[in-house]
């Protein structure tokens, strides 16, 4: 198979799910004349359903890219494994509109966000092994990456997943914190440089571990 083809494949799911996660969002109706108050009321009602649409947006635009650098950028050419795992992936990605809706109307409940981190944990766990077969395949042909490059790229796609086995914990106790614990992982994997503040800290303990072996 082309890379072209999975390319279009993955675009296309990505378009449409995407897309969907507004659809969830519904515009209230209200019979007669409607007050300024009674419309502001009703957008902060919308606000958890508002709040995970932001939140699976991103989500889903760090995963298109990841995905794209992956498929198309580190493979130079692509088998029958990689696209099974790219298959997976995608179905697992167009879960999200559902995972998200359901976080949004029951925000405040334990199972919609361990539903939702579950459909986090699987997606970058799916997306961590493409990218590990990718490289170690001998079927394929990869673009050569040191070991920091490769560090940081397994960091931004496990991040997200770790900070998600966290939110479930924490779901327990708040729902709040496991909300901010998603959001952070998101805007972990939106920044240029949140890999290097994590290896900056990471570093610091390896030199004093080897500093202690010496």
């Amino acid at each position: 198979m082309k890379q072209s083809r999975l390319d279009q494949l993955s675009d296309g799911i990505f378009a449409i799910v995407m897309t969907i996660l507004v659809f969830e969002i519904r515009v209230p109706d209200f019979a007669g004349i409607i007050s300024e108050q009674t419309l502001i009321n009703s957008l902060i009602i919308l606000l958890p359903l508002l709040l995970s649409y932001l939140l699976s947006f991103s989500l889903l635009f760090t995963y298109w890219r990841s995905h794209h650098i992956i498929a198309s950028v580190l493979a130079k050419n692509i088998d029958v494994q990689f696209t099974n795992l790219s298959g997976i992936f995608l179905f697992l990605v167009a879960l999200v509109p559902f995972s998200s809706h359901f976080l949004g109307k029951y925000i405040g409940s334990e199972t919609a966000v361990i539903f939702f981190a579950i459909n986090i944990i699987l997606i970058g766990m799916t997306l961590y092994k493409m990218r590990q077969y990718a490289i170690k395949s001998e079927t394929i042909e990869n673009t050569p990456v040191t070991k920091i490059e490769n560090e940081h790229a397994n960091m931004h796609i496990l991040f997200p997943v770790m900070s998600a086995m966290v939110a479930i914990i924490v779901a327990f106790y708040s729902t709040k914190i496991a909300v901010v614990l998603f959001t952070i992982a998101i805007l972990f994997n939106l920044s240029k440089n949140g890999t290097k503040y994590i290896f900056y800290i990471i570093d610091m303990f390896r030199r004093k571990k080897i500093e202690n072996t010496i």
